[in-house]
């Protein structure tokens, strides 16, 4: 990965990443640009309401004008006539490296960003952009997984699954939380699963669960809240995903987990807290 671009075999919706803008499916290229038009024609593209955009990369220095003549000769290499306020599929060009691209165009879903208005929210809650992450790191950017949110709060986290049509479930114990959570829920029409209960309680299986261990309980019983929750929530999924206040691996490891990976976040804003993430497995799905 360099310039902030990576080419990958894995199919990835952009909209599941706060920090993917873009996708392209590459379907031919070549460091010729005559050679380069004549492969596109070959794959014999006949379609209506398409659009063709140029891709800037870093180190193409390709001017405006310039740009929009490739743009047009990309267009009259595909049979079909163009629509370009309302396209239904969009292609791009692009020139990294010395070398033209042409594919399709997937771009990010930007509504996410309106979840920072949400009607509900305590100061200490984390922001959209690490649950947003939160929940791509649980679901492995998997749009067929089922997830949990065991200590949801007002319901961050899940609003940035249901955007991304992610399956998930909320469950807190504070009836404040919980209450808060399904009118934020109700504000952007979202459907999802919530429990007023303690997460002990569940007995669904999950493919993987997003803890957000509450704050406000924390007291000299700090270790015995968190090791009940992890414990409960471990017994509904093999994949934890951890965010703390403090270094919690002990009582991570006493439950029979493993951090497999951990870094720290900084929220700046009116309120400035640090977080610690810890990526959990179960032991035994580390020998598989």
């Amino acid at each position: 990965m360099t310039h902030k671009l990576l080419f990958s075999d894995l199919v990835v919706n952009p909209s599941i990443s706060p920090f993917i803008k873009s996708r392209l499916d590459i379907i031919t290229s070549s460091d010729d640009y005559a050679t380069f038009l004549s492969r596109i024609k070959n794959q014999h593209i006949e379609l209506h309401d398409f659009t063709v955009e140029y891709l800037i990369l870093e180190g193409d220095t390709t001017k405006k004008l310039e740009r929009r003549e490739k743009q047009k000769d990309i267009g009259y290499c595909i049979e079909g006539r163009p629509d370009f306020q309302h396209p239904v599929i969009t292609y791009a060009v692009c020139y990294y490296e010395g070398k033209w691209y042409f594919g399709v165009l997937h771009k990010e879903n930007a509504a996410w960003h309106k979840h920072r208005q949400k009607p509900h929210s305590f100061s200490n809650s984390i922001g959209t952009i690490i649950a947003k992450t939160l929940v791509t790191v649980a679901s492995k950017g998997i749009p067929s997984s089922k997830l949990l949110d065991a200590c949801c709060g007002v319901g961050t986290v899940m609003l940035e699954a249901c955007i991304s049509g992610i399956h998930i479930d909320g469950c807190d114990i504070n009836v404040r939380a919980y209450q808060h959570a399904l009118k934020n829920l109700a504000y952007y029409g979202y459907t999802a699963n919530l429990y007023h209960s303690d997460i002990k309680n569940l007995e669904q299986k999950y493919d993987a669960a997003i803890i957000d261990l509450p704050y406000n309980l924390y007291s000299v019983t700090k270790e015995d809240i968190a090791s009940h929750i992890i414990a409960a929530t471990a017994a509904l999924s093999d994949r934890l995903i951890i965010v703390s206040i403090a270094d919690i691996e002990p009582v991570i490891n006493a439950v029979g987990l493993q951090v497999v990976d951990y870094c720290t976040v900084v929220k700046r804003g009116k309120s400035f807290f640090t977080r610690k993430i810890w990526v959990c497995e179960s032991s035994h799905t580390q020998d598989h």
